[in-house]
């Protein structure tokens, strides 16, 4: 007797490909604007100049960071910490008014996929020549169209990572490199890790990225409540469903045609919806065509879709508690950052006292203890500094009393302090040592020391 052949069972479906339908409407304008205003922005912000240098450099090899006028060195991370940490509250406020918008319109993820979709129309077609390209055999026709649209992909890709990479290391550097193909190791690896990570994404896995790589779409509905404005179905004006039904769906699947992610919408929320509003704008266009109102989908709350809200009384409850806590702790967090930005003094110094010596007798009796002055001038403009010291009687500065620093420099600075013999207590003796710029008084900083006077 024959064994049974074994049985296979596969633990997950395989993908079905996705071929989104091309869609004109209101949201859809909105979503362009988007892209050409947060790619305008990316790729033209390193070639801003400031002060003569690079109006925006994460400068990794110096260890400076340039925001415009603002100069952030490794020991102003908190910063750019507070910058980081003010995006992902406002994004947090920005979810529990309007859902996912920020999904549908400004996420790179979803941004680069409309970048890549729109040169793959432009090269197979409209979505059902796509899709009949997809089932064809190999010819010179397919193999052109998908050579061609992927060498398109791949070169997109390589200026996005040149651009990227330019944040970090100078622009001009970088372009010099590329002309000669000299990049250095650390420039080629990021390059193309980016690069390859833009085609991938945006070329490759595109809605599977949304669907099972962002965790913001797990953790989303911590943030929703009631009156989050979401993309909807009417299912009470909806159903039934049909060409002849009662019901405005003429169940046509446009819907779901145009959505990047291969959802339909019809079902409820889910969390695969990325909020980019194709549904609304392909329904609108079918409910202008059978001569129904607008709205079949539509921006509306869970609340308003049970009780019937009009848009007045969504509007109306926006400003609800969690917003206005969002909104409020976000201002302040905002005042806060900007406040001790404004009142940051543009200078630091360290002061290091020579352990090698305890303090030595010199001419005259004098006693003499030496420094190192570990100086930072974190502005753009140079300047000259006096170094004062006090805390003793007779306390002076020996050599040298002056420094000069230009725009963001460090410089390590030794010194000498001098005491008449018989001042100060025998030990250690609490003193101040202080950098004053002789052009502008305001411009000091004062450290705490010890001064040794030997038994």
């Amino acid at each position: 007797m024959n064994a049974p052949a074994p049985q296979v069972i596969k633990m997950y479906a395989k993908r079905e490909d996705i071929f989104p339908r091309e869609v004109k409407g209101h949201y859809q304008n909105l979503r362009w604007i988007c892209l050409i205003l947060t790619q305008l922005v990316f790729y033209g912000a390193p070639w801003l100049q400031w002060n003569g240098r690079q109006a925006i450099l994460f400068d990794l090899m110096s260890r400076k960071f340039y925001i415009f006028g603002l100069v952030l060195w490794p020991q102003d991370f908190i910063y750019l910490a507070a910058m980081l940490i003010a995006c992902a509250w406002g994004l947090f406020l920005v979810t529990a008014v309007a859902g996912r918008v920020w999904c549908g319109f400004s996420c790179p993820q979803t941004v680069y996929t409309e970048m890549f979709l729109w040169i793959e129309r432009k090269f197979e077609g409209s979505r059902s020549a796509q899709m009949r390209l997809a089932k064809e055999p190999m010819s010179f026709n397919k193999a052109w169209r998908k050579g061609g649209k992927h060498l398109a992909w791949l070169l997109l890709a390589l200026w996005t990572g040149f651009t990227f990479v330019s944040y970090f290391s100078p622009l001009h550097n970088l372009a010099k490199e590329a002309q000669t193909f000299n990049f250095g190791p650390w420039e080629t690896f990021w390059v193309l890790f980016y690069s390859l990570a833009t085609y991938g994404n945006a070329g490759w896995l595109r809605e599977q990225v949304c669907k099972y790589m962002c965790p913001y779409a797990r953790f989303q509905s911590a943030m929703f409540d009631r009156d989050t404005l979401i993309i909807t179905y009417d299912e009470k004006r909806g159903e039934p469903r049909g060409p002849k039904s009662e019901g405005s769906c003429i169940d046509c699947s446009l819907c779901v045609q145009v959505c990047p992610t291969g959802i339909d919408i019809r079902k409820g929320l889910q969390y695969e919806c990325i909020g980019c509003a194709a549904c609304i704008d392909a329904c609108d266009i079918v409910m202008d065509k059978i001569q129904q109102p607008r709205g079949l989908i539509r921006y509306s709350t869970d609340r308003a879709m049970q009780l019937g809200l009009s848009a007045k009384e969504i509007r109306k409850r926006i400003m609800r508690p969690r917003v206005l806590l969002y909104t409020g702790g976000l201002l302040l967090f905002i005042v806060a950052v900007f406040t001790t930005l404004a009142l940051r003094t543009p200078l630091k110094m360290d002061v290091i006292r020579d352990r090698g010596s305890m303090g030595r007798e010199v001419e005259n009796g004098m006693i003499e203890n030496v420094y190192r002055l570990q100086i930072m001038n974190t502005g753009e403009q140079g300047h000259t500094y006096r170094i004062h010291a006090s805390g003793i009687d007779t306390l002076q500065v020996a050599v040298p009393d002056t420094v000069e620093l230009g725009p963001t420099e460090t410089r390590a600075v030794p010194i000498r302090l001098r005491v008449d013999h018989g001042k100060g207590e025998t030990g250690s003796n609490k003193i101040s040592i202080e950098l004053t710029a002789l052009d502008d008084p305001s411009l000091a900083v004062k450290e705490k020391a010890v001064f040794i006077v030997p038994r």
